[in-house]
């Protein structure tokens, strides 16, 4: 079995994943792995045997928690989680104990900032001022330093601020020295009135969280104009069109989101997780086309994968317990993509590169939740099914509130042996540095196909990712990769065709506007570091 993985796999595998004695030696191969989460996961001996050899096969795998903590007495499955920041001195510090508990047990974790009082505004307790949500975010940064996942991984975090919060030019510039917050991806919350007044070069009114009132009003295109700049200049922040995702929100009824997880593809209401899991594109080929029976398959075993890990779970805290199983939210994404079109002889940037996403996801999406349906015959549904939307579409029942998600799919994408994501290739040649030092160098063979992310005009990146978004339950994560080139008008433009075409997010990343970075090409000297 361990011959079936690349060296790359094996190198993550050995490093991050197989299990190891109280002598840190490896006490695991990597089937006997695999056969330790089928059978933590599965409900019934059929099951362990279906789950087992999808895995074996490589067609599909499981967020990394799941792989790294099934079957072991931590238990902890799930990668996204989303804790509430309530605006009191305790209310704080108990998120950041939340956190800590989460990412030591693997996890991503997920704050939304915009309900704390603005930086000098009085606190009635104490007769003081209050030092404002940048401050605090420093904290949440410096307690996940000295923490690592599981022991085996640095934990990440995703920090979001509404656009009408009167800290907003603070935030935007906050990772500018690309020192500070360097465990955050930081994300604006933009509402669609903001976009319009940028659009129409209007104003927004900055309020104050706690007490409802006008700050002040502020010139749109000046709050706009900055968030281009920072993130031209770092990669940070990025936008979370908040208005988007509420609604196609299933379960809006329940509450306003705020937040997603670290990476921005799982929208998640407070003390709400999401487990995730994708499938290898790479393998879904047959006779020059899409194996659409083996991806039929495929969809249906890993719906009832990621459905059973939501009770084999054990959850750090029992808030995110109650709210999960009160939903059942799962995201079965895909990773390989650009594999698939490579082989198909299909370009990335082009109009039958775009069909084929929305064919793809459209059919994953359509097929997840027709297994879920038949989940929910069998087992019931989702708690929370008669208060969600699903009901006033027609659908009798569903075993989930949400089934599809498009995550970055970093590590499991190379034990996979695929391209990651829904992103293009990063180039024909290049090195990964991963978990704190291991280089990963890749040849790609040149093809008429084989386009790279740098060969692809911005919006192209835009559109294949409103593309996959259109038959996407939660959100999508994809970076738009701009070369070091580009100019601040490239990322404006990025940004304002994201809102229009209807993405729930967007980021850019222009190469080299970080000391250190996850790719980078052979030739480029750059170091790396993996959030």
């Amino acid at each position: 079995m361990t011959s079936s993985f690349s060296k790359h796999a094996l190198a993550v595998l050995k490093k991050r994943y197989l299990l190891r004695n109280d002598k840190d030696r490896i006490i695991e191969d990597p089937d006997r792995m695999l056969r330790r989460v089928a059978k933590a996961v599965a409900g019934n001996p059929r099951e362990k045997q279906e789950f087992y050899q999808l895995m074996r096969a490589g067609d599909f795998f499981p967020n990394s928690p799941t792989l790294m903590n099934a079957g072991t007495d931590l238990g902890q499955l799930s990668a996204c989680f989303v804790i509430p920041v309530p605006d009191t001195l305790a209310g704080i510090f108990a998120a950041v104990r939340d956190m800590a508990l989460i990412q030591q047990s693997g996890g991503g974790t997920g704050f939304s900032f915009s309900g704390l009082r603005p930086k000098g505004a009085r606190v009635r307790t104490t007769h003081g001022v209050a030092s404002g949500p940048v401050s605090f975010m420093q904290v949440f940064d410096r307690t996940t330093e000295v923490i690592k996942q599981g022991g085996r991984r640095r934990g990440a975090n995703m920090g979001i601020l509404s656009v009408d919060h009167p800290d907003i030019f603070e935030f935007i510039f906050s990772k500018k020295n690309n020192e500070a917050l360097r465990n955050f991806n930081i994300s604006v919350a933009a509402s669609d009135q903001f976009m319009d007044a940028v659009r129409r070069r209007g104003s927004i009114d900055l309020v104050d969280p706690r007490t409802r009132k006008k700050v002040k009003a502020v010139a749109a295109v000046r709050i706009f104009d900055a968030i281009v700049d920072a993130a031209w200049r770092t990669g940070d922040p990025g936008l979370i069109f908040i208005d988007e995702v509420n609604r196609r929100h299933p379960l809006s009824s329940l509450g306003r989101i705020e937040a997603t997880n670290p990476c921005g593809e799982q929208p998640l209401l407070p003390y709400e997780s999401c487990n995730l899991g994708s499938i290898n594109l790479a393998r879904m080929v047959s006779g020059g086309g899409v194996d659409w029976e083996k991806l039929c398959r495929t969809v249906d075993i890993a719906v009832r994968f990621l459905d059973n890990v939501i009770d084999a779970n054990k959850y750090p805290l029992p808030q995110l317990e109650k709210t999960t199983r009160a939903n059942r939210k799962i995201g079965l994404g895909v990773m390989g993509f650009s594999d698939l079109l490579i082989t198909l002889g299909i370009r990335y940037d082009s109009e039958e590169g775009l069909a084929m996403a929305e064919s793809v996801m459209g059919f994953i999406t359509g097929e997840a939740r027709r297994a879920s349906q038949r989940l929910a015959e069998r087992k019931g549904h989702f708690p929370n099914f008669r208060k969600s939307s699903w009901p006033g579409k027609g659908v009798a029942a569903l075993r989930n509130a949400t089934l599809t998600t498009i995550a970055p799919t970093g590590s499991i994408s190379i034990i996979a042996g695929c391209n990651s994501g829904i992103e293009p290739l990063f180039s024909l040649a290049y090195t990964r540095e991963v978990l704190g030092g291991v280089k990963l160098t890749h040849k790609i063979r040149p093809s008429k196909a084989a386009v790279t992310a740098f060969d692809i005009k911005p919006e192209w990146h835009v559109r294949m990712q409103a593309s996959f978004q259109k038959h996407t339950d939660n959100s999508v994560s994809k970076t738009v990769n701009l070369p070091a080139g580009a100019t601040r008008q490239d990322v404006r433009k990025v940004f304002l065709l994201a809102h229009e075409l209807k993405c729930k997010g967007i980021t850019v990343y222009r190469y080299g506007c970080k000391p250190r970075q996850v790719l980078y090409t052979e030739d480029s000297g750059e170091e790396c570091c993996e959030l």
